[in-house]
């Protein structure tokens, strides 16, 4: 973990989405945060020493869905497939689909693994998984002031982790999308999904993957109105939903489409979700 001193900051932008504003002066107290998403090989050890099942790895309840086809009431999670060419960007149907056997041990499905990919972000997390890996781990999930305060890295107002060029000098500086959403991905960063943690250069406080790679989740509530555009994240939640933050943005974030790679961007998500790019870190309080 990476120790972080606390401090007063300027959180949030009014260069992008509605909910990124106003920007407001927060402090936040010392902590310590992971220095990268959980990986693949530390929430296994978690599951063996436990035997915690994902939400994705349970069947959802049919009083929970009642409108849902009783086929796909089977455990399951959100997969991210391209398509085959330009697709109306309204519906997110054109580029998700709820596989039954994906959860983090099957990532794209049944025939899929996480074996060569100890050491990427895991996936299909949802709220709950993350919870229960930080109290078994004796941590926390993070609020989104102090992951937001994390990612920023000590540059106050600056577009992205790392400054404010994209790709200063021409490095790629993390795992997006370059190309037109969702059917054309140029891989100019090297990654098709997810990549191992700390394939990008760090943040000025030593942190790794805090933009691009996977989402990653916090414990604040939602209280904005939901984004009309829901990024790649899937389907906004209705109104009547509890949603909670996620920060950080994915290797599925794309200019094309969204521009939510940045430390002030944010997406709300139901806490019973889970998919392929939305994983998480931990924080130490105190």
């Amino acid at each position: 973990m990476v120790e972080l001193p606390g401090g007063t900051f300027r959180m949030g932008s009014q260069d992008f989405y509605p909910e990124e504003r106003p920007v407001r002066e927060v402090t936040v107290a010392a902590f310590a945060i992971d220095a990268h998403p959980v990986t693949v090989a530390e929430f296994r050890r978690f599951v063996k020493a436990g035997g915690h099942v994902t939400v994705a790895e349970r069947a959802p309840a049919p009083a929970d869905f009642p409108d849902a086809d009783p086929a796909l009431l089977v455990p399951g999670s959100l997969v991210f497939k391209p398509s085959r060419g330009p697709v109306d960007l309204r519906d997110f149907r054109n580029w998700w689909s709820y596989v039954p056997g994906a959860s983090w041990r099957t990532p794209e499905g049944p025939g899929s693994a996480t074996y060569e990919r100890a050491r990427h972000p895991v996936t299909h997390i949802a709220y709950e998984d993350a919870a229960a890996y930080a109290a078994w781990a004796g941590k926390a999930l993070p609020t989104e002031a102090e992951w937001e305060y994390a990612a920023r890295g000590g540059l106050e107002g600056a577009t992205y982790a790392w400054g404010d060029e994209f790709a200063p000098g021409g490095q790629m500086m993390a795992n997006t999308w370059q190309g037109e959403f969702p059917w054309q991905n140029l891989l100019a960063d090297g990654w098709a999904g997810t990549s191992p943690v700390g394939s990008f250069p760090p943040n000025g406080y030593g942190l790794l993957d805090v933009t691009g790679n996977v989402w990653e989740w916090t414990v604040d509530r939602y209280e904005a109105e939901p984004s009309t555009s829901p990024c790649c994240g899937g389907a906004p939640a209705g109104p009547e939903e509890e949603r909670l933050v996620i920060k950080g943005g994915s290797h599925l974030c794309a200019p094309s489409y969204c521009l939510r790679y940045r430390p002030a961007a944010r997406q709300s998500e139901t806490p019973d979700t889970s998919t392929s790019h939305l994983g998480f870190r931990c924080v130490l309080r105190g």
